[in-house]
């Protein structure tokens, strides 16, 4: 893949908790332009957001405002399933999650971890052997830091241990990591998943380019 370019680019992040604050930050960094979208009324910590030039859309999600953007990044709390994310896909925008945005810029080598339980005690013991052994580490995704807010950190020395949950798999379109776990499987989160089978879909997008 080429290089991934967001400059000048007009990119909707969706959800304003801290993983859409990190993505938003990062797009902001790499030149584009961006508008955070947020069902609050209001954002805790919304002052690095204004001071790096993004844009608040808040109390409600603008279809017309997803229409227009060159690019949509979700955060792994939001929902698929609204009106505003289908204008946007019958516009032809594409639409991505947080995990996605960073994997196209992170640099080194990735093991991601997944499954319905353990996943946080096991990125932490992988992380904790690899940094033991000499390694250059970083560890996040669901646990600790968002990805995105790891990128510029990332070199091409680094492995970085990943915890990946089943709504930030779901949002993946090259993430390609160089192990990937998958611990165990169950059904669980369906109030947000619409099927067991639909999960198990979302989980199994860990081996999806492997």
């Amino acid at each position: 893949m080429g290089e991934f370019s967001v400059a000048g680019r007009r990119v909707v992040v969706v959800g304003g908790a801290r993983s859409g604050r990190a993505a938003a930050l990062l797009l902001a960094r790499r030149g584009a332009r961006v508008v955070v979208a947020d069902l609050r009324s209001q954002l805790e910590d919304a002052a690095p957001l204004a001071a790096a030039g993004v844009t608040l859309e808040l109390g409600e999600h603008r279809p017309e405002s997803f229409r227009a953007a060159d690019l949509i990044v979700v955060s792994p709390g939001v929902p698929l399933r609204q009106p505003a994310l289908d204008a946007a896909r019958a516009a032809g925008v594409p639409i991505i999650g947080e995990l996605e945005l960073a994997w196209r810029w992170l640099r080194g080598r990735t093991i991601a971890v997944t499954g319905t339980k353990g996943k946080s005690t096991t990125t932490t013991l992988l992380g904790r052997m690899l940094a033991e052994g000499g390694y250059r580490v970083l560890v996040g995704g669901n646990i600790g830091l968002p990805l995105t807010a790891q990128v510029d950190e990332s070199t091409p020395e680094t492995i970085h241990v990943v915890e990946a949950s089943s709504f930030q798999l779901e949002t993946t379109v090259t993430f390609r990591p160089w192990i990937a776990v998958l611990l165990n499987f169950s059904p669980d989160h369906l109030d947000r998943h619409a099927s067991v089978e639909e999960y198990a879909a979302a989980k199994a997008r860990i081996f999806a380019n492997q």
